[in-house]
């Protein structure tokens, strides 16, 4: 006994009906894998999109990093430069302070009226210097932070 299948006869209606039915198996096949493939292609071009977006993105943030970097050394001498001249207009200040009161002395001695110009405050009127037209000599490396 074999174990082949044992073909029966049919007609020839049947055989056209089943080639009609392996035909379309076929094609439905056929269109399942080209649908398949396309999927697969769209989903690598998606892939490669993102890839390409995430390199993108980290040369951007590299870029965002060395300008945040450069605008903070820029603060920072910056800040040291307004502490020096904070402790310049504090020391002139002082200075004309002490020149006005010398002027004043020298007033009351002689009698001769002086015109003395009113100090005014730094820190309140921080930029109404005293005597703007003089400049102010000072290195920026006078601080040590």
């Amino acid at each position: 006994m074999s174990s082949l299948p044992v073909r029966r006869a049919s007609s020839p209606e049947e055989d056209s009906q089943l080639k009609l039915a392996d035909t379309r198996k076929r094609k439905r096949m056929l269109s399942n894998r080209e649908s398949a493939k396309r999927s697969r292609m769209k989903k690598q071009q998606h892939l490669d999109d993102l890839i390409n977006l995430g390199a993108q993105l980290k040369t951007q943030n590299i870029q965002t990093e060395m300008k945040v970097n450069i605008i903070t050394q820029q603060y920072h001498n910056l800040e040291k430069e307004n502490n020096v001249m904070r402790a310049q207009v504090m020391e002139l200040t002082d200075r004309l302070k002490s020149l006005n009161s010398i002027l004043r002395c020298l007033q009351e001695v002689s009698g001769v009226p002086m015109d003395i110009p009113e100090i005014p405050d730094p820190l309140l009127r921080p930029w109404q210097l005293p005597c703007p037209a003089q400049p102010i000599m000072a290195a920026a490396d006078m601080f040590q932070f």
